[in-house]
C-alpha cells in the first residue's frame, strides 16, 4: 500500500475486515473509539516530550523515534478509521466540511505565517 495508490476506501476495508475478523466490533463503540485516539495521540506525543523542536527534527530523520512514531501515528489513523466505519462517517465528507469552516475562520490573508 502507499498513499498514491491507495483509495481511503481500501484502507477502510483493511481495517474493517481485522476487527471483523476478531469480533471486535462489540468493543467498538463512540466512546471506546474516541478514548483509544487520544490514548494513542497521547502516546506519539511522550516520544517527543523533553526533545526541543530541533532534536525532533533532527530524529525524524531516521531510527528508532522515527520508527516508533510510524507506529503511533498508524495507531492514530486506524482508531480514527475505526470510530469512522462504525459511525457511518465519510472521511472526505468530513475533511471538505472542515476545511471549508477552516478557510472561513482562519483566512489566508489574515494568517498566513502567524498563528
Amino acid at each position: 500500500m502507499s498513499d498514491n495508490k491507495t483509495s481511503i476506501t481500501e484502507i477502510k476495508n483493511v481495517i474493517k475486515k481485522f476487527v471483523d475478523d476478531r469480533e471486535w466490533d462489540k468493543f467498538h463503540s463512540p466512546k471506546n473509539l474516541s478514548m483509544s485516539v487520544a490514548i494513542e495521540a497521547a502516546e506519539l506525543m511522550e516520544l517527543f516530550q523533553w526533545l526541543s523542536s530541533d532534536e525532533s527534527k533532527k530524529m525524524m530523520r531516521k531510527g528508532k523515534l522515527r520508527d516508533d512514531s510510524i507506529d503511533e501515528v498508524a495507531d492514530v489513523l486506524i482508531y480514527a478509521i475505526s470510530f469512522c466505519n462504525e459511525n457511518n462517517i465519510d472521511i472526505s465528507d468530513a475533511i471538505n466540511q472542515k476545511m471549508k469552516k477552516n478557510e472561513k475562520k482562519y483566512p489566508a490573508d489574515e494568517f498566513r505565517g502567524k498563528f
